[in-house]
């Protein structure tokens, strides 16, 4: 059938309303500060196929994972009927889950006339799902069977009815069982209320305009993108680029007026470690740059991604195989997306900047509160310098592009909840990413541990190799971890595991300052001058690098 414009726009932007909804339902029901406070979590509607409708709030890369979830859901349950009030989940990147297993996308499916039109979805980091280390995370893991309870897209409420023994295995399983149980449930709360609002949307419109609608914006999506596809630069385009566990990383781009390959066959077989990705979250970080290069203010949707074609060769970090340790899947996708990157950088001045501190920065800190004698589980990840662009200086202190729109989690929260003290938070100060335009600063953060039987597990990237600087900037500075435990030496590392700590021992996070952009010679003095006047360097840093005379 056919829709008029107005009612498919009206429909259109009733499913982002839904979505936007079901983020704060989200938001407003969570029992951790990881989910309400750091919104380390993302909503979506799709299709009856599974196919992404509407991007909903949250981290883009999490975004991503809904509609390749809902597909596996669909797949998995298609000898069992899926009927009004069913539920259901997934956390396995073997099952449709595709980041790690703390990560569990809850989905709905939304009927009308007796018929699947939609489904809600939505997914949250989870502060403990078992597994060998307390946070279920641990870079000793060498097995996803160490890293915590499997959801191989199981429906876990049927016909509005909870599956009781699924809860129980659920909760067993954890050792913050009360804080994942509310965390589940404010995602189930999500999705119905998303429900809800689409079963209304299709009552006032009919079920046919509602998909018709969705169809229609989809094909519009694929208008768009192709027709920002056609004005890219046209080519083959590689690049190859060290990382810091001595391995290299691979891409060629292919651009053409038809399509946008990304070839990732090139590239290390899967570790025996938790550093690996499966090809669904590879395929979420081509999407994202090409979302960023053709349509970066509109919400996304299956059509947006048809140009796409992604090679993957299976056995590799870029596409491993069960049952290859996933725990750390995200610093991978990060170091493709930023490869992919810098692949076009050159050749695109204007629309990509320098490099980023380009990691997710992951920081885990645990153990007993000390008041209260509970498990706690911090679960941050950190913020950094942003490269410095063509006629801007890079961004300070925000997450990086992979990561999305969240926000770092509050002192008060992290010494209220959880068995800490905050007791700084500065920006970076050190040399990098100097340039005509200079990159962000990265932050130096203290947290002291309060708790007796603590632990810290992190893994950080762009330690050895920082953001790199273009046209003649200088490159930005590392990521790192200094551990100042009481009584002994500072030592600095960026890969840690499951390391014990105790009271007033300081664990510093330093996270890189952006790569800069063009000479710094070629700065302007007035922008020297105010960086002086703000503390951000000294007036003999600023004489050496830059020239300066004031």
């Amino acid at each position: 059938m056919s829709v008029d414009p107005i009612t498919q726009e009206i429909i259109q932007n009733s499913l982002q309303a839904a979505a936007d909804e079901m983020f704060a339902a989200f938001r407003k029901t969570a029992m951790s500060s990881i989910i309400y406070e750091v919104l380390d979590m993302g909503t979506g509607i799709l299709d009856a196929r599974g196919e992404i409708a509407c991007s909903g709030a949250g981290i883009p890369s999490f975004v991503g994972v809904l509609d390749k979830a809902v597909k596996v859901i669909i797949a998995e349950n298609g000898d069992d009927p899926i009927r009004p009030g069913d539920i259901f989940a997934t956390n396995d990147p073997y099952y449709g889950g595709v980041t790690h297993l703390n990560d569990i996308i809850v989905a709905m499916p939304v009927f009308a006339d007796g018929q699947v039109i939609a489904w809600t979805a939505n997914i949250a980091h989870n502060s403990d799902l078992g597994g060998k280390a307390p946070g279920s995370l641990s870079g000793d893991a060498t097995e996803i069977f160490h890293e915590g309870l499997r959801l191989p897209a199981i429906k876990i409420i049927d016909q509005g009815t909870p599956i009781a023994p699924v809860f129980k295995i659920i909760k067993v399983n954890s050792r913050m069982p009360d804080v994942l149980e509310g965390d589940v449930w404010a995602a189930i709360a999500s999705a119905r209320v998303g429900a809800r609002r689409l079963e209304d949307i299709a009552r006032k419109y009919g079920a046919d305009a509602f998909r018709t609608a969705m169809s229609n914006f989809m094909d519009y999506g694929e208008q768009v993108s192709r027709k920002a596809l056609a004005a890219l630069p046209k080519g083959t385009f590689s690049f190859a680029e060290d990382q810091d566990d001595g391995s290299v990383y691979k891409c060629t781009i292919t651009i053409t007026d038809d399509v946008f390959e990304v070839d990732l066959r090139d590239n290390p077989a899967q570790v025996a470690g938790p550093t690996n990705a499966v090809r669904d979250g590879v395929m979420i970080a081509a999407q994202m740059l090409f979302k960023n290069l053709t349509d970066p203010w509109s919400p996304a949707n299956e059509g947006s991604f048809r140009p796409i074609r992604l090679l993957t060769t299976p056995g590799t970090i870029a596409d491993a195989v069960e049952p290859a340790a996933i725990g750390f899947y995200y610093e991978v996708e990060v170091r493709l997306y930023d490869l992919l990157w810098r692949c076009l950088a050159p050749h695109m001045p204007e629309q990509l900047s320098s490099g980023h501190f380009s990691s997710i920065c992951g920081t885990f800190i645990g153990g007993t509160h000390p008041d209260t004698g509970r498990q706690y589980t911090i679960i941050e990840p950190q913020i950094g310098g942003w490269g410095a662009r063509k006629r801007a200086d890079g961004n300070s202190a925000i997450f990086s592009g992979f990561h999305g729109e969240t926000y770092n989690c509050p002192a008060e929260i992290n010494e209220a909840r959880n068995g800490v003290w905050v007791d700084q938070m500065a920006l970076n100060l050190a040399p990098g990413g100097e340039g005509e335009f200079t990159g962000g600063r990265g932050i130096v953060m203290d947290y002291r541990v309060r708790a007796q039987n603590g632990y810290l597990t992190a893994n950080y990237t762009r330690s050895k190799y920082p953001a790199w600087g273009s046209q003649g900037g200088a490159d930005g500075s590392g990521n790192i971890i200094e551990v100042r435990k009481v009584g002994e030496t500072p030592y600095r590392q960026a890969f840690i595991s499951e390391l014990p700590t105790s009271p007033d021992d300081v664990i510093r996070v330093i996270t890189g300052n952006g790569g800069g952009y063009g000479n710094p010679k070629d700065r302007d003095p007035a922008a020297v001058a105010l960086d002086i006047k703000n503390g951000l360097i000294s007036a003999d840093h600023a004489r050496e690098i830059y020239g300066y005379q004031g």
